[in-house]
């Protein structure tokens, strides 16, 4: 019983993926980014900062900024990376969080049953906390919002409001299994004390297998690091956008340390 159970913390503790992302990305954002199809916002203490329109038309603190042409395809190449890289992150902090709820959802279905009382009220709790967590990166299809973000530690992305409740279903789920699988072994005269946990095992081996759970996790991880490499890349564009064009001398969203 206790490989059982010990096995059943591995899986559950999959829902914190991003600890095992932590310290792979030596960047910071100093300031929120809000993204929509017109426009791309810096934001600095709840207020717009830099705005771009369209693909480089720059604003700074609501003015805005006459471009040479060089200075436009800098802006452009730079504002197309962020566009690029932060709906990304977005996309990489949801799906850590989703292979997390889906390993617990499929044991406890294994377990109690796809249609039990226990596993649809589980499922409820999930449905509706990755949709807040999409809500609260995603404002529509097309605009996302990042808070100034610090990626050596990318748990930190999903702090805050969802920690408390990820960690309280993955409580509730242990507790809805360690009650079916007690009542399983009550009511089973078929197998022996030392076969049914080992009945349970098997079906936790079966389901780890079934999700290739490594697998993803590997890929999450890849992901993450090409979000690093890109926003490496794009810190160097960032310089060149404050040594050559003035009002942008103190910006400095993209910080490597």
């Amino acid at each position: 019983m206790y490989k059982f159970f010990r096995n059943l913390a591995l899986v559950s503790t999959s829902l914190f993926i991003p600890h095992a992302l932590a310290h792979q990305c030596d960047i910071n954002l100093n300031y929120g980014v809000i993204i929509d199809p017109t426009h791309v916002r810096i934001i600095d203490n709840g207020k717009t900062y830099v705005q771009v329109n369209g693909a480089s038309q720059l604003f700074i603190n609501g003015s805005e900024i006459e471009l040479s042409a060089p200075q436009r395809q800098l802006i452009k190449e730079y504002f197309s990376g962020i566009r690029s890289q932060i709906p990304e992150i977005v996309s990489i902090a949801i799906e850590s969080v989703d292979v997390g709820l889906n390993v617990v959802n499929k044991v406890i279905a294994g377990i109690t049953g796809e249609n039990s009382a226990s596993h649809q009220k589980l499922q409820k709790q999930f449905d509706e906390l990755q949709w807040r967590i999409r809500t609260r990166f995603n404002h529509s299809d097309n605009s996302f919002y990042i808070a100034p973000q610090d990626f050596d530690n990318f748990d930190d992305v999903l702090a805050g409001e969802f920690e408390e409740e990820i960690e309280a279903i993955i409580a509730n789920s242990i507790g809805t299994i360690v009650s079916a699988v007690g009542k399983a072994m009550s009511n089973s005269d078929s197998e022996s004390s030392e076969q049914r946990p080992n009945t349970h095992v098997n079906n936790m081996g079966n389901i780890s297998k079934e999700l290739k759970l490594n697998t993803k996790v590997s890929t999450i991880e890849s992901k993450v690091s090409a979000f690093c490499q890109q926003l490496k890349a794009l810190n160097i564009v960032e310089q060149q956008l404050s040594d050559d064009i003035n009002a942008l001398k103190s910006f400095n969203l993209i910080d490597k340390h």
